[in-house]
């Protein structure tokens, strides 16, 4: 294999995202949801695992187009300035130069359809096919290609929205491929999942205010002020910590909120070193980090519970 085949493997591994493994953890909170004899059921395992493939292309076509807009609009080249060092160019390949714009927009079409193709294979091999599954499969599967593009959900005030959405998503849908049912303790996880990657975007927003504004992609910190913005991702990990005191009363073990402890107080350290330290991005890092030590923890108690 060439150099120059490499490194444009490398470069669509990184324009697609492939290192952020984050919202591919809801199959595994998925499986542990299962019944102790459904999980190894041939029949679950291709259903979950075809989505799960599906998901990987969906989401590498949604954010090849969210880097080509934010090229595009001039916003990408702002955030990730060649004098913030913290912010590394090489992951974003338009604004680096390993890729143009004509390479970013095939590979997402090509990506779109694959995950469309394998989205339609797991919802005909399932061993349940619910009418609200594959209404919500349908709906993700159109938002996600139209985050950034299109209708532009991301650029009219529905970004904090979808990244959480979306996390739901991606764990009750191929939850009801695999059950055919809808139980509360299954919602709970799913809108705490969901919750993880929205209480690190939050911090990735606050830090890129400055280029949202001048293109005019309205998030909360662009629309707010730095008082207003920091009260809402406040509020955002208020609802965390709420949901996570309500999960017994929603089918879930009453020590539930004792076993997400850990997550609970490190959502107070991120708080304070992004608020009060004002270290954004470190802010950012650990959200990264609790959003997978609240995966482990679903999963562990899932394990317990589920016998």
């Amino acid at each position: 294999m060439t150099t120059l085949a490499v490194s444009r493997g490398k470069a669509y591994f990184r324009l697609a995202k492939l290192d952020i493994v984050d919202y591919y953890l809801g199959v595994v909170v998925v499986w542990t949801l299962l019944a102790p004899m459904s999980r190894f059921d041939p029949d679950v395992l291709a259903t979950v695992g075809v989505f799960l493939l599906g998901e990987v292309f969906v989401i590498a076509a949604m954010v090849a187009l969210d880097d080509l807009t934010g090229y595009r609009d001039g916003s990408d080249i702002t955030n990730y300035s060649p004098d913030d060092a913290r912010r590394k160019r090489y992951r974003k390949p338009l604004v680096a130069g390993t890729l143009n714009e004509n390479q970013v927009l095939r590979f997402a079409w090509a990506t779109g359809v694959v995950g469309a193709a394998l989205w339609l294979a797991a919802i005909a091999m399932a061993p349940h096919r619910p009418v609200w599954t594959v209404v919500l499969i349908v709906v993700t599967y159109f938002f996600s290609l139209q985050y950034s593009w299109g209708v532009k959900l991301s650029y009219h005030g529905f970004q904090e929205f979808f990244i959480a959405a979306l996390g739901w998503s991606l764990v009750l849908a191929p939850y009801g491929l695999a059950t055919g049912e809808f139980t509360g303790f299954a919602l709970a996880q799913a809108l705490l999942f969901g919750l993880g990657p929205l209480l690190f975007g939050v911090y990735s927003n606050t830090n890129d205010v400055d280029g949202d504004r001048r293109v005019g992609r309205p998030t909360v910190a662009a629309l707010t002020s730095a008082r207003g913005n920091m009260f809402f991702v406040i509020g955002v990990s208020a609802a965390e910590l709420a949901l996570i005191l309500a999960v017994p009363a929603l089918g879930g073990p009453w020590w539930f909120p004792l076993a997400l402890s850990p997550t609970i107080v490190s959502r107070g350290w991120q708080l304070w070193l992004g608020f009060a330290v004002g270290d954004i991005l470190r802010a950012r890092m650990l959200g990264i980090r609790i959003h997978r030590l609240t995966v482990l923890t679903l999963v562990l108690v899932n394990l317990v519970v589920i016998t």
